[in-house]
């Protein structure tokens, strides 16, 4: 008995040395993982001129200083567009637009995606039970005598299965790479926010446009009708001619084939609006054009260190960021994996003995993996991660140049669309004044009715375009500041 007592250690012993062993394996975790094989990241320089071009702003007229004056980007786009009707239609947009709602729930997946990439860099801890039943028959049984024999094995335990040690970095460049990646998906819901705004705030000025465009239409279709009306009275009287009641006729149907085109635009322009929307807009929405105001003062000599905060660029330098820590991921895979297996918990081949003193029980297996021979696959995926990070520089550096171009575009079509409606305006009082001269010549029978005809023609065409350019001068202000960042707010 006294032997058997020396050989049995106590159960207080074995339970701390059981405790032991995942606390060594978590802190040896700690220690050595230390190690990466991430390139240092150097954000590349901007392939664009210091500063935005200020030939919009000159053209314009003298604006603010960029010292006293907010960047558009810091503008709440409540504050930008100020038509009530506008700003509903931006509020139901946001809330109910699918293309807006896949770009929200593709950041969700991409929050995911990182979680678990964090989790591997824990072990992870399962509680297991259970029992294993074996039957050995009498021919391999080492029983005396010889019989079949049933053995049965009750187990609880807290395992912890095939946990890396981070040596090198491997687990934590992809953790760094699903990081970059989750922010770059987050920064495109931001930019597709942005694109809605400015969408469904050019869909609505030409919705508008086009019902001013249609009004129009249709004055110069009365107008042009009643003239018709005189025409004809005057030939039936004798005093006019075939040929005029002719060119008056074209006239008028020159200005219903306008409006029945008009009513067209107008229904497909509500149904643009309603996509950008979600639901169906009413027909009769309200708004007119000239009651649309936009914020029209920008800063003079912006740095174009300002395109750095567009939604689209911080996209694609996430994206860069994610491919630098693949590299990371992709040296490591040259240096060996250390795995480490183990469980602590309970064992008993009686299940009433399972949690009474002396059933303690803990397993560790470590295991090392070490490169050898893999025909060249490690080699070609570092290859492919640092080709990828090229291509991601080089998607950097056009996104930078993209954003140049285009605010660059909008500044110049600000800075002449103010002076071409204008002088438009003028056009049009010049096309109304010859209307009204050729018409006194024509009642007087100094010339024929193809004079007026002519009037008529150029002044409707000057006031179609006095309102296509009014739009386009609208549609370039809400282009600016969608180009400029804004519309987060």
């Amino acid at each position: 008995m006294m032997a058997v007592r020396s050989l049995q250690p106590p159960v207080r012993e074995t339970t701390m040395t059981s405790l032991r062993m995942p606390l060594m394996t978590a802190a040896a975790a700690l220690l050595l993982a230390g190690c990466s094989l991430v390139p240092d990241y150097d954000r590349p320089a901007a392939p664009v001129p210091a500063a935005l071009p200020q030939n919009g702003a000159t053209l314009a007229g003298v604006g603010p200083t960029a010292a006293d004056a907010p960047v558009w980007a810091d503008i709440p786009w409540q504050q930008f567009f100020t038509d009530p009707t506008l700003q509903g239609l931006i509020r139901q947009a946001l809330e109910t637009n699918r293309s807006l709602r896949v770009a929200a729930l593709n950041v969700e997946v991409a929050r995911a995606t990182y979680r678990v990439r964090e989790a591997d860099t824990l072990p992870e801890v399962n509680a297991t039970a259970g029992e294993s039943v074996q039957r050995t028959p009498r021919n391999a049984s080492t029983a005396t005598p010889a019989r079949d024999m049933i053995s049965r094995k009750y187990s609880a335990n807290l395992a912890v299965t095939s946990f890396e040690l981070d040596l090198f970095g491997r687990v934590r460049s992809l953790e760094s790479a699903a990081l970059e990646s989750y922010l770059a998906t987050e920064e495109a819901r931001t930019a597709a926010q942005i694109s809605l705004i400015a969408e469904v705030a050019n869909a609505y000025l030409t919705l508008l446009g086009d019902r001013k465009l249609l009004a129009l239409t249709e004055e110069t279709l009365q107008s042009r009708q009643q003239s018709l009306q005189l025409i004809e009275r005057s030939f039936q009287l004798g005093v006019g001619s075939q040929l005029d009641v002719s060119q008056a006729r074209s006239s008028v149907e020159t200005a219903r084939a306008s409006r029945l085109r008009y009513l067209r635009q107008v229904e497909q322009d509500r149904n643009a609006l309603s996509l950008l929307v979600g639901e169906p807009v009413d027909v009769a929405v309200p708004g007119d054009l000239r009651t649309v105001k936009l914020v029209e003062d920008i800063p003079v000599g912006l740095s174009s260190d300002v395109l750095l905060r567009r939604p689209d660029i911080a996209q694609a330098e996430h994206t860069l960021k994610s491919a630098n820590a693949n590299i990371g991921a992709a040296r490591a895979a040259f240096f060996p994996t250390i795995s480490l297996t183990g469980s602590f918990g309970l064992s008993s081949s009686t299940l009433q003995n399972l949690f009474k003193a002396g059933s303690g029980a803990w397993a560790f297996a470590p295991s090392l993996s070490l490169p050898i021979f893999d025909a060249g696959k490690n080699e070609a995926e570092l290859d492919s991660a640092k080709a990828t990070k090229d291509i991601a520089v080089a998607n950097y550096e056009k996104a930078i140049q993209t954003a140049f171009r285009e605010v660059a575009d909008s500044l110049a079509a600000r800075g002449t669309y103010g002076e071409q409606l204008q002088a438009q305006n003028a056009l049009v009082d010049a096309y109304s004044n010859s209307l009204q001269l050729s018409q006194a010549r024509y009642d007087r029978g100094i010339d024929s009715y193809l004079s007026v005809l002519d009037a008529q023609r150029s002044l409707f065409s000057a006031q179609q375009e006095q309102v296509t350019t009014e739009v386009a001068r609208l549609s370039t202000l809400v282009t600016l500041y969608k180009t400029l960042g804004g519309g987060v707010k």
